[in-house]
């Protein structure tokens, strides 16, 4: 992982105004405002970051770098915390309901009305706020003309937190606990007033339900995830759209399916990068992507050719000897641009010849079970490491200890490199006996030492097919994640078949074995497209603007470890972390929290999830101080998940609220 080298534009940070912004039922929105001290023109367009995230404090410093960096390249930019966060008006019940995406569109209408704009918007965002910036742009208010989409998905099911190949994801229990644990965030008295108490207990009554319960109800692509899905019709888009990511990320298919699927001005970027806008990328290389923005913003909110739409309409961080490391990993490589998604690639077939990848099928056994101990996966990390902006040890490690309990096909030594640009599909037969069985694809690539780096996964949570039979033998095919990478002269391709990868991903109860039929595995790399442009692209060094004042006043630390009961057999990794204490306004901010995931290798009814939040807020010159305290517990019984969750508030010492969940939900 490089150390940041990221610059600063000025030595004191662009000027903002707290500003509230009026909804036609009344709802008070509370939002940051950055006016250009030297406007472009007489009138200029604005950039509008859209999420539930805190403003005034949570995402301040994040928000001054940015936003301030384009109020001071000469547009207007905003942040405005959706309805029920921040010290906006309203409840927050769950992800991406209509309700804020018809807020959005009268929001994006106001800006457009003031005397300052010159009518045209865009939005930026990453996570929450790419999600949002595709949906609201789905629902085409006038204004919006163009979106920057960083970390997102056209399909909330096939490619979110919640679930990968079917199968539930444990970042998808962690972010459902972290939501849950914001809900109840009070407003702040210093930009409300004494109306902070009268919110505050109006989003604590408010919690109905934790969402994670919701999610997990909602085990297959059914109308609630196809809500907000734009998938659902890419044409519904209008406005030009540039979708950012990495390869560390779990965001980067749907990027590529909308250079496919999209029928407007589109662009996309996916670097060497986990879930960050590439300005502060890790693992790194960081780059200029301000800069880029300004050049998009210009394009197509002030009508001037930037040139950025000449430029080629993928750029690809080629990765190239990767090194695996659970805190600092490091990817090597180069750029590679790309005119269009799918690309013309060739691809090349492999085949099992007894337990090695090659160009032909070979002599191999007539059957090879695969029941891999539920322990398999410690190495495997985060399924978006980082997603919180910690700096914990979530990415994947040495593969070694993992690929010696799966089932492994590998190439003889490369003679030459080997390029990998685009979605690997596997193809083989298999049978299980139960309903339902976990299949997990690792693409590693092998040191002559022995060192194993994963390059890309895939998960599917497999469903017999109707009329097949307990044990019979059908055709599935399994596709990886897309990938853009070199393998290098002498090292190895591997390809590791498991049952397990936990704990990121959820195990399946029982009935753990697949049976595979070797001969039938066929295996698609796609490779290097002929049209592809190894020009390098001009990014300018990573700068922003200059952060709001702030201190740390106690920092944070993170702990990851792995336990295991070697009498007992019982497995556990334990994640802590006790957050930076820090101040900003006269605004003191704190708290820690964690999970932690136990299973017995040979019992997937043994797997137990747990999550806990605290946090703090302290106005001390107000002798405000105000304490949240959540959990969420995920374990098996009787066949079924159950979900235990519990929220506490308190006032000073004074304990002002509480509430219990219980939900006991089919999988």
């Amino acid at each position: 992982m490089q150390n940041y080298s990221v610059s600063v534009t000025s030595d004191r940070p662009a000027p903002f105004q707290q500003i509230t912004i009026p909804l036609a039922d009344g709802t008070v929105l509370h939002a940051r405002l950055w006016l250009p001290q030297t406007p472009l023109a007489d009138r200029v367009p604005l950039v509008l970051e859209w999420i539930p995230y805190r403003q005034s404090d949570g995402t301040a410093l994040a928000d001054s770098m940015m936003h301030g960096y384009f109020a001071e390249q000469g547009i207007a930019a905003a942040r405005v915390d959706i309805r029920g966060s921040g010290n906006s008006d309203g409840l927050l019940h769950d992800e991406y309901l209509k309700q804020e995406q018809d807020d959005a569109c009268e929001v994006i209408a106001w800006f457009a009305r003031q005397d300052w704009c010159n009518g045209n918007v865009g939005l930026i965002g990453i996570s929450w706020g790419g999600f949002a910036g595709l949906q609201i742009a789905a629902r085409r208010p006038p204004a919006l003309k163009c979106i920057i989409t960083a970390c997102s998905t056209d399909n909330r099911y096939t490619d979110d937190v919640h679930y990968m190949g079917g199968a539930l994801l444990s970042d998808g229990m962690q972010w459902g606990s972290g939501l849950f644990a914001q809900l109840g965030r009070p407003a702040d008295p210093k930009h409300v007033g004494d109306r902070w108490r009268e919110m505050w207990m109006n989003r604590l009554e408010g919690i109905k339900e934790p969402p994670l319960a919701t999610w997990m109800q909602h085990t297959t692509y059914d109308d609630f995830w196809k809500h907000g899905s734009v998938c659902e019709d890419y044409d519904e888009i209008q406005c030009a759209v540039w979708a950012v990511g990495g390869w560390v990320d779990g965001y980067t298919d749907p990027i590529l399916r909308l250079m496919e699927k999209l029928s407007v001005p589109k662009k996309a970027l996916i670097g060497p990068w986990t879930h960050m806008y590439p300005t502060w990328g890790q693992p790194g290389p960081q780059i200029g992507f301000l800069q880029e923005a300004m050049r998009w913003w210009r394009h197509w909110l002030m009508d001037e050719d930037t040139g950025i739409m000449d430029e080629p309409q993928l750029t690809l961080w080629l990765g190239k000897d990767p090194k695996p490391d659970t805190r600092a990993p490091d990817i090597g490589g180069r750029w590679i641009g790309l005119p269009a998604w799918p690309p013309a690639a060739p691809a090349q077939t492999l085949f099992a010849d007894d337990r090695r990848l090659a160009s032909a099928p070979g002599p191999v056994e007539p059957e090879i079970v695969v029941d891999s101990p539920l322990s398999l996966g410690t190495q495997g990390g985060e399924w978006c490491p980082l997603d919180g902006g910690g700096n914990g040890p979530e990415f994947a490690g040495d593969a070694r200890m993992d690929d010696g309990m799966s089932l492994c096909f590998d190439t003889t030594p490369l003679a030459e490199a080997f390029h990998l640009v685009g979605m690997p599909v596997l193809r083989l037969r298999l049978a299980f006996e139960g309903d339902h069985a976990l299949i997990v694809l690792r693409l590693n690539e092998v040191w002559p030492d022995g060192l194993s780096g994963r390059v890309t996964y895939g998960i599917r949570r497999l469903a017999r097919p109707e009329g097949v039979a307990p044990g019979e033998m059908h055709e599935v095919e399994l596709p990886l994640k897309g990938v853009a990478h070199e393998f290098s002269p002498g090292r190895r391709i591997r390809l590791a078949i498991s049952t397990s990868y936990w704990p990121l991903v959820w195990p399946e109860p029982r009935l753990n074995a697949i049976t595979l039929d070797p001969a039938s595995l066929r295996f698609d790399l796609p490779g290097m497209p002929p049209e592809a442009s190894h020009d390098q692209p001009a990014f300018g060094p990573a700068i922003h603007a200059c952060p709001v004042p702030s201190q740390v006043l106690v920092p944070g630390e993170i702990s990851r470890k792995v336990h295991q009961d070697l009498a007992g057999g019982k497995v556990e990794l334990v994640s802590t972390s006790h957050r930076a204490t820090w101040e900003l306004g006269g605004l003191v901010m704190g708290g820690y929290g964690g999970h932690s995931y136990s299973v017995m290798p040979d019992d997937g009814a043994s797997a137990r999830a747990r999550f806990f939040s605290v946090q703090t807020y302290e106005r001390e010159a107000l002798g405000w101080k105000i304490r949240l305290e959540s959990s969420s517990e995920v374990s098996w019984q009787d066949g079924r998940m159950v979900l235990a969750s519990h929220y506490e508030a308190f006032e000073g010492d004074e304990k002002v609220f509480a509430r219990n969940w219980l939900h006991r939900i089919d999988y």
